[in-house]
């Protein structure tokens, strides 16, 4: 270097000129050496500062893209500033072509100097002067460097002398400014072949590591590693267009390194976006990736969550780039990142967008095997339902499998052809007894619009949820709030041209040619269903009626009994009436033999082929007589989980038994009165109208006319049925009967214990006659059943009577005056009398006492009895 500064001070112009060659000579061989961009600045700075004091010097490169210059050489060792706060903002910083310093520079032909106290504080002047101005620097060299005629960056040199640059410093300068402008020219062609060099092998290992893609989650590790050789910091997410072509959903995403609010994230994550929202469509109709700053998209007045979540993880700006998949696009790719490298970016999302397509593809294949082991499931599975419960296992089965869903509500229509009732529902939401319970108010008409729609298409439809339909689809509401869905699908239920009903149900993804598959087989099994409920009813009414008629031919019918004068007027009345249609009022006390009276004038009518059918209008609560006896249809009532046959339907063409007629409320009466006069009826909660051919024989101990004065029998019901009154005598107006009735009871007994008959004494026989048989014939029974239990020999020499004589004793303590402990003693020791001191086993009186032995013999010491108490009698 001395040689150089030597050479150049004592020359002339001749060796001035050598000095020069030789400098650029050597320069331009140190050049050739150069490997590290930097270097060159340094080599520069080292030979020019043999010619004069300068502190450092860099060269800028133009941007013309972006109007802009910024550091492109930089010798940091030697820099003045490279301590200054600001230097590394100025490192990276560009500054604009347009400011009147840098123009002036442009307009030079050559190198021009300022002096830094002159132009720090210009207007527009760039910062880089006063952070140098700040570090002592006072005098800049400046010169252009060129392509041929094009400008592609400057030569700065700055020194902290006031007058640092004298004329042939500036002229060397301008000597050498062509052989560093080609310096640099080189640096930036070997950079960009270098650059295209890496990008071909990043993508080139990207496309290697893609090969081994089959999953999405194989693509998630393979894009988050080459985006982060890209941007360590930063994160991405994929989006892929959904189904309906309308909007977008998150595919695959990185948060990088940034902080975020996790619910905030997961909205985003689970939200659909519009593709036309404004974003979203100017990248899909781009085919060069574009670059977003997020606080200005912000301010703009963009409501989308996601840029939100941008905001919040510190995202200033970030590039959207489509992904295709030929000419088709299938999503793009939102990536933070500050500066664009196209052909990197553009080659990324080329495979990406092929993988994409392939694992679709691939899933697509996957989700319609799947569908179709599904349906074949559901098909083999559907062959065997049976009953409602198994139709709604496999159906829920098949839905949940296919679509995420369930049936929300089946409706079929009803016999009118008119009505759709729910048949089978969501039970997540409702309960059985709560539908039927509100029938009326979740059942349909076909004239509604929405249900004309579903009749009149071949295909499901797609039906909005408003006020009116939620409430009619069973409250959809409150599933559309728990799943954000505002739709519903429905499908009509058709067996060949015949419609049987519909289905209602939610979900996003519900495929409508599959849906219309599971429909068909749907309605098939329906119809298989409820012929199957039809045939188990009707085998359970035959049951039923077969198990009516075997306890009506276990009961003994062969004959009345009896022949007095009071029963033969009895015989003459039957005679009279059994041959017409008349119907028949039986009146007498308890237990006198209405029904084997009512089954005599059934036997002797025309109509008894057919069984007699009987109701006991006393032996069942208000509530259910009337279902008893018109029927109910399915969800006529709480617990009315089928249609039921009344006694009036079971008993058309036969003969109706009405016993105990005045227990019946009144508000049956009623009902009873039009089946009197129209000779139709109406089952509960039905509205077709059935006609009957019906005799009726109402029986009743009751003075009916006493109830009709007291409001409790309607007067003209009564006039209705006391068309043929019958009036049987009680048994104590007909003691001629008593012996063979008591015959005829010792007999029946006897046979069915196995016993040999047994007789009566004379004693026994005037017992019996001189009894007053407050319950009559029943009474009589009961006692001698009893008796021939109880009896141990051939003969039944004594009775155990209340009042054995007729004759009523005085008893100085009635039982309403004695204690409770009394009276149950007296109770227990009269039993005991009965029974001849036998206390357990058959006939004894723990059996009739309805306790076991043990308890009878604890309750005996308790209340002090003994066997003088009931062997005294």
């Amino acid at each position: 270097m001395k040689q150089f500064s030597n050479l150049y001070q004592n020359s002339n112009n001749h060796t001035n000129l050598e000095w020069e060659r030789q400098l650029l000579l050597h320069l331009g061989n140190d050049i050739t050496k150069v490997r590290n961009k930097n270097d060159l600045i340094v080599l520069f700075s080292d030979r020019i500062k043999s010619l004069m004091h300068f502190t450092h010097t860099i060269v800028t490169l133009i941007d013309r893209k972006d109007e802009t210059y910024k550091p492109f050489l930089l010798d940091h060792r030697a820099s003045a500033i490279k301590d200054h706060p600001e230097y590394d903002d100025m490192v990276k910083a560009c500054f604009p072509l347009d400011e009147p310093f840098i123009q002036s520079v442009l307009a030079a032909g050559g190198p021009v100097d300022f002096f830094l106290a002159d132009i720090v504080d210009a207007p527009q002047s760039p910062a880089f002067l006063r952070v140098n101005f700040e570090k002592g620097i006072r005098h800049v060299l400046m010169t252009t460097l060129r392509t041929g005629d094009q400008p592609i960056g400057f030569i700065h040199i700055y020194t902290d002398q006031h007058d640092g640059f004298s004329q042939e410093f500036k002229d060397i300068v301008q000597r050498i400014t062509p052989q560093l402008s080609s310096a640099v020219s080189n640096i930036i062609k070997n950079e960009e072949i270098l650059q295209k060099e890496n990008e071909k092998s990043f993508l080139l290992d990207f496309s290697n590591d893609m090969t081994a893609v089959r999953s999405r989650d194989d693509l998630a590790v393979v894009v988050k590693t080459a985006l982060r050789k890209l941007n360590p910091e930063g994160g991405y997410v994929i989006r892929k267009i959904n189904e309906d072509g309308l909007t977008m959903s998150a595919y695959l995403y990185d948060t990088g390194a940034s902080a975020f609010d996790p619910a905030l994230l997961e909205r985003v994550l689970s939200e659909k976006y519009p593709i036309n929202d404004g974003l979203q469509n100017r990248i899909l109709d781009s085919y060069i990736p574009l670059l977003f700053n997020v606080g200005r998209e912000l301010q703009r007045g963009y409501n989308l969550s996601y840029l939100n979540l941008w905001e919040n993880m510190g995202f200033k700006t970030m590039v959207g780039i489509a992904l295709r998949n030929g000419n088709a696009n299938i999503g793009l790719l939102w990536l933070s990142i500050d500066e664009i490298n196209i052909p990197i970016l553009q080659g990324i999302c080329s495979q990406i967008a092929i993988a994409m397509g392939n694992i679709m593809a691939n899933e697509d294949i996957l989700r319609r095997q799947a569908e179709q082991q599904l349906m074949l499931t559901f098909s083999n599975d559907i062959t065997g339902v049976k009953s409602k419960s198994d139709l709604d296992h496999v159906v829920s089965n098949v839905l949940q499998g296919l679509f995420q869903t369930r049936i929300a509500v089946m409706y079929l229509l009803a016999e009118d052809q008119v009505t759709l009732r729910p048949y089978l529902f969501d039970r997540q939401f409702f309960q059985e007894t709560e539908v039927a319970e509100h029938e009326e108010f979740y059942s349909l008409n076909i004239n509604e619009q929405h249900i004309k729609l579903v009749f009149e298409s071949n295909q499901p439809i797609l039906l909005d949820i408003d006020e009116n339909l939620e409430a009619k689809c069973l409250k959809l509401s409150i599933q559309r709030e728990q799943r954000g869905i505002n739709t519903v699908y429905a499908s009509a239920l058709r067996l060949g041209e015949q419609n049987l009903g519909m289905v209602w149900m939610l979900g996003e993804r519900i495929s409508g040619p599959l849906l219309q598959g599971i429909c068909a087989q749907i309605s098939t099994a329906v119809s298989n269903v409820l012929a199957h409920e039809q045939i188990l009813r009707l085998k359970k009414e035959l049951e039923n009626e077969n198990d009516y008629l075997k306890q009506q031919l276990n009961q003994d019918f062969e004959e009345i009994v009896g022949g007095g004068e009071a029963m033969q007027q009895v015989y003459r009345l039957i005679s009279l009436v059994a041959e017409s249609n008349s119907t028949v009022l039986l009146l007498g006390e308890t237990g006198t033999g209405k029904e084997l009276i009512a089954k005599a004038v059934h036997n002797a009518s025309s109509r008894k082929e057919k069984l007699m059918i009987k109701v006991n209008c006393a032996a069942m609560p208000a509530s259910l007589i009337e279902s008893e006896l018109f029927g109910h249809e399915r969800g006529a009532f709480t617990g009315a989980v089928e249609r039921r046959i009344g006694k009036f339907e079971l008993a058309n063409n036969s003969t109706l038994f009405l016993d105990e007629v005045g227990e019946m409320p009144l508000e049956t009466q009623v009902k009873l009165l039009r089946v009197l006069q129209e000779k139709e009826m109406e089952r509960v909660g039905g509205k077709t109208t059935i006609k009957l051919n019906v005799r009726i024989i109402a029986a009743t101990n009751r003075d009916l006319e006493a109830e009709v004065k007291a409001g409790r029998f309607r007067s003209d019901l009564y006039y209705r049925l006391n068309v043929f009154p019958i009036k049987l005598p009680p048994l104590r107006d007909r003691r001629e009967d008593i012996e063979s009735l008591a015959g005829f009871f010792l007999s029946k007994f006897s046979k069915s214990i196995g016993k040999k008959t047994v007789k009566l004494s004379a004693n026994a026989l005037r017992q019996l006659q001189a009894y007053l048989w407050p319950g009559n014939v029943r009474e009589l029974e009961h006692l001698i059943e009893r008796s021939v239990i109880l009896a141990t020999g051939p003969m039944i020499t004594e009775f155990f009577l209340p009042q054995a004589t007729g004759v009523t004793t005085e008893d100085p303590m009635r039982p309403s005056d004695l204690p409770l402990e009394e009276v149950e003693r007296m109770h227990i020791i009269q039993i005991l009398r009965r029974c001849g001191g036998k206390i357990s086993g058959i006939g004894g009186a723990a059996e009739i006492l309805g306790i076991p032995g043990n308890t009878l013999h604890s309750k005996m010491r308790k209340l002090g009895i003994s066997k003088a108490d009931y062997y005294a009698h």
